[in-house]
């Protein structure tokens, strides 16, 4: 949300939508890193079950 705010703010102050679509860029690289995060933190805990019941 943060980035969102000052994505806004920087459009407002310079009208210049350019800088607007580059951090909202940023935003959703942040989103992909911090999802694909999940799913490793997910499939590694999965692994580790798995492996306990297969023991």
């Amino acid at each position: 949300m943060m980035i969102k705010d000052i994505a806004w703010k920087m459009f407002k102050s310079t009208g210049d939508v350019n800088t607007f679509l580059e951090l909202k860029r940023i935003e959703k690289i942040q989103n992909n890193i911090s999802n694909q995060q999940r799913v490793e933190l997910n499939g590694n805990n999965k692994d580790k079950r798995d492996s306990y019941f297969r023991k």
